[in-house]
């Protein structure tokens, strides 16, 4: 049976490709992804149509930070791709390569546990070359927006702090801790689906966003309840909250910290993540 590991000691890749389609979050344009390991650290995608055309991931690549993580490769922009890249970087790897046909991530199911599955298909593999997955940080920072404030402080493993406080009574105020692993995000964080709120969606539709979102991959808060029951998890939002964080971070580095967040979004976590950056 395949198993995690339970840290970050190690860096690991695909041991084979994987493929995966579907619609995108906010264009509702079908998509297609090919992942596959790649020989150089880092995060890497090429589209279909120019395949020899690759870009490295960068934090300095982020273009919009607007319900979801977009990045400008050349002229083209793609979208959502922070469940992707929390997948791949909870998971403890590098070294890979994403092409892509179309101009966003598929959302498959609204959270990360597809993408994992897919990953555990083919199996993974240690890198060879000696790497440390997480990155060392020397000091405390903090920022804020608005209402919303992330910190961080060294430590010596990844420890996330994150609360929400919605007046929607179905999700209200919801804290979660995790002290981050492989099998921890697999188990705990991987299978939190994105949602949103029955009251703004004609307002986002009419910004031309979430028209791929649907009750199959998108949990819907109706007030006080939600319009597709079951929930995965009692609190299922705030674990998703750290699954986007985590794929806000991949880009330079899960850090060895502790990170107190609330009220978190991707613009918040952007502003973390580009201070990390060198």
């Amino acid at each position: 049976m395949f198993s995690w590991p339970s840290n970050y000691d190690s860096c690991f890749t695909l041991s084979g490709p994987i493929t995966r389609d579907g619609v995108g979050l906010h264009s509702g344009e079908k998509t297609k992804v090919k992942i596959s390991s790649f020989e150089e650290e880092g995060y890497y995608v090429s589209f279909a149509d120019k395949p020899d055309q690759i870009y490295k991931l960068d934090q300095s690549l982020i273009g919009s930070t607007m319900l979801c993580t977009a990045v400008k490769l050349g002229k083209r922009n793609l979208y959502t791709i922070e469940h992707l890249l929390s997948s791949l970087a909870g998971c403890g790897m590098s070294y890979i390569h994403i092409q892509v046909k179309g101009k966003e991530i598929p959302l498959l199911d609204g959270s990360a546990i597809e993408w994992v599955r897919a990953f555990e298909e083919v199996g993974i593999k240690r890198v060879p070359k000696p790497l440390n997955f997480m990155r060392e940080i020397s000091k405390s920072k903090i920022f804020n927006k608005d209402n919303s404030v992330i910190a961080i402080t060294p430590s010596n493993k990844l420890t996330i702090i994150s609360t929400i406080d919605f007046s929607y009574k179905a999700i209200g105020k919801q804290t979660f801790i995790i002290d981050l692993n492989p099998k921890c995000y697999v188990d705990l964080i991987a299978p939190a689906r994105t949602f949103g709120f029955k009251d703004q969606f004609q307002e986002l539709g009419e910004l031309g966003l979430i028209k791929g979102g649907s009750l199959d991959n998108a949990l819907v808060c109706d007030g006080d309840k939600w319009v597709n029951p079951p929930l995965r998890f009692a609190n299922e939002p705030i674990r998703h909250k750290i699954l986007d964080l985590i794929g806000d971070l991949a880009l330079v580095g899960l850090p060895k910290a502790q990170i107190i967040v609330y009220k978190g979004s991707h613009s918040l976590n952007a502003l973390l993540a580009s201070s990390l950056k060198n």
